[in-house]
């Protein structure tokens, strides 16, 4: 294949892909983005606090006892 028709072809792939649009599943994404089984409120309430690293290595020596 020239280099014509190989540039023709690309032109043509890209133009598609530029102009496509799908419908858009909203449930499905819902689903996906919360499959991970937290809440909203337990995703805020999980923040681990590490400014305190002696606090943390405390925890881990207790654990190991």
């Amino acid at each position: 294949m020239g280099r014509g028709r190989q540039k023709a072809k690309q032109t043509k792939v890209a133009r598609e892909l530029k102009y496509f649009s799908p419908d858009t599943n909203y449930r499905a994404l819902e689903r996906e983005l919360g499959s991970n089984g937290h809440t909203e409120s337990e995703r805020r309430t999980s923040v681990v606090d590490t400014d305190d690293e002696d606090d943390d290595y405390r925890r881990w020596l207790d654990d190991d006892r």
